[in-house]
């Protein structure tokens, strides 16, 4: 894939509505990999961070992936730095829900007065006055779910959220979440080799819901130029990241994949993955792979 990346290039991944009314481009870009090693602390290079998510814009991204959680507290001020005052089609979602006491150290927290408390820290830390997508990280098994989506629920009646999504849910928890509120989105572990869930994927495409796969590239292993996708990478010119992104966009019109990375050269590789067409041997091919 020789060819200049523009964002004519990325627009060729589509566009999906989230809730029905924000427009987004299908492929967006996560932030988690923009804090320190264990999703803890400030980046190694905070200047390429900020160049980053400059760069991601520019190139027609208007889907940022972020949480609270993320540092914590470093992922969204960086968004700020960087990108404010945000342009009117930007969609930053963001995340309440999981704690952290460390490196690697994730614990889910869902009473309403904290997710609450964090929503509001969020609009301070973007500076915003309203959420785009405001996503429960988890959810709290000590806390009934409709306490949960509930406090969303109300912060979406007052102006200070506009969309409502979950993260690593499966259809009975996401059935039972929408008879509270609309959800518009859920977030849950999905890529070519990790499909499990896929009845999740099915139910939201057959209710137009989001669905934005976290490790689109299995943490890096299917970017692997010794990996399982080097064969098809190479007959198509392409590298083993764009193939498993590609993918991806082929598999449903309500895939979001996020891919995140720390420096403009990798995020530039992961957005071209949008200029990628895939033929029905190619895609067969990759269908083997994810079974395999």
């Amino acid at each position: 894939m020789g060819a200049e990346l523009s964002a004519a290039t990325v627009a060729r991944s589509g566009t999906f509505r989230l809730g029905g009314d924000r427009e987004v481009t299908r492929l967006g870009y996560g932030t988690m990999q923009l804090t320190g090693p264990g999703v803890w602390g400030d980046p190694r290079d905070p200047d390429e961070a900020v160049r980053v998510l400059r760069r991601a814009v520019e190139l027609g991204v208007n889907l940022l992936d972020t949480a609270d959680s993320y540092g914590p507290v470093v992922a969204e001020p960086l968004i700020r730095k960087a990108l404010h005052p945000y342009a009117d089609d930007l969609v930053i979602a963001t995340k309440a829900g999981l704690t952290r006491s460390g490196p690697n150290d994730w614990r889910p927290v869902g009473r309403p007065e904290y997710l609450r408390q964090q929503a509001e820290m969020s609009l301070r830390h973007l500076g915003v006055e309203r959420i785009g997508l405001f996503q429960l990280h988890r959810i709290d098994p000590e806390v009934p779910l409709a306490d949960q989506v509930g406090e969303l629920k109300l912060l979406r009646d007052e102006g200070k959220i506009a969309h409502i999504g979950l993260s690593e849910v499966d259809v009975d928890q996401l059935r039972a979440a929408a008879e509270i509120a609309p959800i518009v989105s859920v977030q849950n572990r999905y890529n070519l080799t990790d499909c499990a869930a896929e009845p999740l994927l099915e139910y939201a495409e057959q209710h137009g819901i989001g669905f934005i796969p976290w490790f689109p590239l299995a943490t890096g292993a299917l970017a692997e130029q010794d990996g399982p996708l080097r064969d098809i990478a190479a007959r198509l010119d392409a590298t083993p990241s764009q193939v498993a992104l590609a993918w991806l966009l082929h598999r449903s019109p309500v895939m979001l994949p996020i891919p995140g990375t720390s420096s403009v050269a990798h995020l530039e590789d992961n957005l071209a993955a949008a200029g990628l067409a895939l033929s029905d041997k190619d895609l067969a091919e990759l269908t083997a792979v994810a079974g395999s």
